[in-house]
């Protein structure tokens, strides 16, 4: 399993803007390398045919499986909203459907309890781009609950609140059987990055495990960090899709010296001998919410703060105070 997750690519697209920005700081502080977000309309990806082994679309619903987290979504469902749900659903995946390859596998979920939603699609699914249900093992402890479909007979899986520790979801899986034909026509990839000099290398190298292990680009003055084997990866996405995030940020490099990125200190590749410093609980809520901490120690320069052994991000140490670097758009408001 940890063979497969390193050298595997997850590409994570948001259509809405707002939201990508949410989805960045989600995957960020997940802390992976090997990871591409995306900001674009599903029929973009129809540039990137017989691409992905696995597609996920959880796809935008009616929300009546939230009627028991939310009341108001109760006053915002509608049968003509399970209508246009419904449509914008079918649409997504029949956009989508080019860049899965022959074999691979499409999971479907809502939040949703409405068939029109979940099982018709499923039906919509396999009679229309010919796809294959795929019967999933649940175990009876579980409490999901299986269905079939009324015309196609898809297997289908449905999460009830009073069953599950959750709310109302539905998934099915599906793989695809057929090759999509190859369009000879390709977008030019965008090149707005430079590569680093082998002196900058050497300066990033005593912050990150296993260093040669990636590959490095510059952006904008800003260094990021992704697996060598994602190289023509990377090219390939860059030319078909709008990049918000790829790799790690690891910062800045000025007069020889790195400013390290948050990405950083939240990510999986970074050293274990970077300068540390465990803090209380009420230290780390000061720094959360990007207030001035005061810190008794005899180490100066950057050091990554953490809690309970947690990363929570840099500080630089003066001699006389204690710069927090806790990106301001994430900082926790409450008291």
């Amino acid at each position: 399993q940890s063979i497969i997750s390193k050298y595997s690519l997850l590409v994570s697209n948001e259509v809405i803007k707002t939201r990508a920005s949410i989805l960045t700081e989600n995957i960020t502080k997940w802390g992976a390398a090997n990871v591409i977000v995306t900001n674009n309309d599903p029929k973009d990806f129809q540039r990137l045919q017989n691409y992905f082994d696995v597609i996920v679309v959880d796809a935008p619903c009616s929300g009546s499986g939230l009627f028991r987290k939310d009341p108001n979504a109760i006053n915002e469902w509608s049968e003509n909203n399970v209508e246009l749900c419904a449509q914008r659903q079918q649409r997504i995946l029949a956009d989508i459907m080019p860049s899965l390859k022959e074999g691979g596998v499409l999971i479907y979920s809502t939040c949703s309890y409405s068939q029109q939603e979940d099982e018709a699609i499923g039906d919509w699914l396999s009679g229309e781009l010919k796809v294959e249900s795929l019967k999933l093992k649940v175990e009876e402890e579980w409490n999901v609950v299986e269905t079939v479909s009324e015309n196609e007979k898809i297997f289908a899986y449905r999460f009830y609140p009073d069953k599950v520790k959750g709310e109302g979801f539905f998934i099915a899986a599906f793989q695809k059987k057929y090759a999509d034909e190859v369009k000879s026509e390709k977008s030019k990839a965008k090149r707005n990055t430079d590569k680093l000099t082998s002196k900058e290398i050497e300066i990033l190298k005593p912050y990150l495990n296993n260093a040669d292990e990636f590959f490095f680009i510059k952006q904008n003055d800003e260094v990021i960090a992704l697996p060598l084997h994602l190289e023509k990866e990377l090219e390939t996405i860059q030319s078909s899709l709008y990049i918000k995030k790829a790799g790690v940020r690891l910062g800045t490099i000025i007069r020889n010296e790195l400013i390290p990125a948050h990405d950083l200190a939240l990510s999986n590749i970074i050293n274990a001998v970077v300068t540390r410093l465990e803090v209380d609980r009420e230290t780390a809520l000061q720094y959360l919410r990007k207030a001035e901490i005061n810190i008794e120690s005899t180490m100066k320069g950057w050091v990554l703060l953490t809690h309970q052994q947690l990363p929570l991000g840099w500080i630089k140490i003066m001699s006389n105070r204690t710069n927090n670097y806790y990106p301001k758009e994430w900082r926790i408001l409450n008291k």
